[in-house]
């Protein structure tokens, strides 16, 4: 076997191998023993067809079988062999391509295109050091949070009439252009319509002051403005949307009005189990301060990965082999065209470019991460959910049960091992740059991203 490379640039070479007789003539005509010893035809016993037969019927196939075999694992040791840092995966060469035919030839030539990955020299005196935002918790946000808190145990009561906070329950009869209602025309029951969601204003107007046992005439879809919200209020298929843009009857079942939770210690032992050491309203907001801290941090590290990202790809100023990129990305996704690699190519590019200073950062600093730290990730995972439910108090048994869960899903797993990874490159990328900390509002904060 031959093996030899051609450098078109610093990013693109060809990989040419020839596959010589002697490489994979004794492995077929194992393989062809084999297949005469299971062999089975009419008038031979088994195991004695003649071996000119056995290789005429399935030689050509065994050939082809054990060239790609050897073509496949002699590329990928010679990539690691010669330490080539490759982007995608080798092409059939186009300008040097393979002509092969297992009927008549002994040796095989098969040349490969491949892009190879830039130089990465990052100068961070250059760089210089990156700004970090510090979200101040002030009382508005505090407040916010304690309303949000006091509306999750909010509870309904009932109602005589409507205003404009209420939520009322009632039927749906559909209306033919006299106003009177079809005979098994679609019909819904026991909707739930939120006053103050009610986009028209006409519309909304007849529900103020409506009482049980009041039936209301109007087009829903004029109502909502919303079609995904229509069909979901009566219950039809999105397609049906055009068969409901009329008016409907709408009879009030009931009537709610919401009242928001007591701000005492009964809302706090909801929030914090009845466990909790929390009595006042002071120790709530203290409590809720160091909480918002906490996950405001999560903020502003996004909004550093955001600012290192364009710091660093346009320090580091990327060349790659675009051609081939783009060709290899058509070239292994079906659905995806030469056209739409052009549109898109630029957001794949920034992915690329990020990707390959954060590998490159990752191995210089010998960045690794421990079994134990994706297991922590995913208890802190479990945790944020049962959060998000109002489960603040979780028993560590259903904690680690369910972060036991998470774990098992690969994918998963694997996007948490790389969050890691890219967590511990921001690190890095801190200490080597050095941050200008600055203090925001919230709002301050998120106009940033606006910019």
């Amino acid at each position: 076997m031959k093996i030899s490379k051609t450098s078109i640039d610093d990013l693109n070479l060809v990989v040419k191998i020839i596959i010589e007789k002697q490489d994979y003539e004794a492995t077929v005509n194992e393989t062809l023993k084999e297949y005469r010893k299971k062999a089975n035809m009419p008038g031979f016993r088994k195991g004695m067809v003649p071996a000119g037969l056995i290789k005429k019927m399935h030689g050509k196939a065994a050939l082809a079988e054990e060239v790609n075999k050897l073509l496949s694992r002699e590329l990928t040791k010679y990539i690691s062999d010669e330490k080539l840092e490759i982007l995608g995966e080798p092409l059939p060469s186009l300008t040097e391509k393979a002509v092969v035919n297992f009927d008549s030839d002994a040796d095989f030539e098969f040349s490969f295109d491949l892009g190879l990955s830039p130089q990465i020299n990052l100068d961070f005196e250059k760089i210089g050091k990156l700004p970090f935002y510090e979200i101040a918790v002030d009382d508005q946000l505090i407040d916010n949070q304690i309303e949000g808190y006091a509306n999750r145990f909010g509870e309904n009561i009932p109602a005589e009439v409507v205003g404009e906070k209420e939520t009322v329950l009632g039927d749906f009869a559909q209306l033919d252009a006299e106003g009177v209602v079809v005979d098994d025309s679609i019909s819904s029951k026991n909707v739930q319509v939120a006053v103050q969601l009610i986009k028209d204003e006409a519309i909304q107007k007849l529900f103020i002051g409506a009482r049980i046992g009041d039936v209301l005439k109007f087009n829903p879809r004029v109502a909502l403005a919303d079609d995904h919200e229509v069909t979901h209020l009566l219950k039809v298929k999105d397609d049906a949307i055009e068969s409901v843009d009329c008016d409907f009857n709408f009879t009030i079942n009931t009537i709610n009005t919401f009242i928001a939770a007591p701000i005492d210690e009964a809302l706090i032992k909801k929030i914090y189990g009845d466990e909790t050491e929390l009595k006042t309203v002071e120790e709530l907001r203290e409590k809720i301060h160091t909480e918002l801290k906490s996950n405001l941090l999560y903020s502003s590290n996004y909004r550093f990965l955001v600012d290192a990202k364009e710091a660093l790809t346009n320090a580091a100023a990327l060349t790659l082999p675009v051609e081939f990129l783009k060709r290899w990305l058509v070239e292994t996704n079906e659905k995806i065209t030469a056209e739409q690699i052009e549109e898109e190519f630029g957001t794949f590019r920034k992915d690329l470019d990020w990707t390959l200073i954060k590998t490159k950062l990752a191995k210089d600093n010998e960045v690794r991460i421990e079994e134990s730290e994706i297991a922590l990730m995913a208890r802190d995972m479990a945790q944020m959910q049962f959060h998000q439910y109002g489960m603040s108090n979780v028993p560590e048994e259903y904690l680690d049960n369910y972060a036991n869960s998470i774990l098992q899903n690969k994918e998963q797993k694997q996007k948490m091992a790389e969050k890691k990874i890219e967590d511990k490159v921001l690190e890095v990328i801190k200490e080597k740059s050095g941050l200008v900390f600055k203090k925001v509002s919230q709002k301050e904060f998120d106009d940033l991203f606006e910019k």
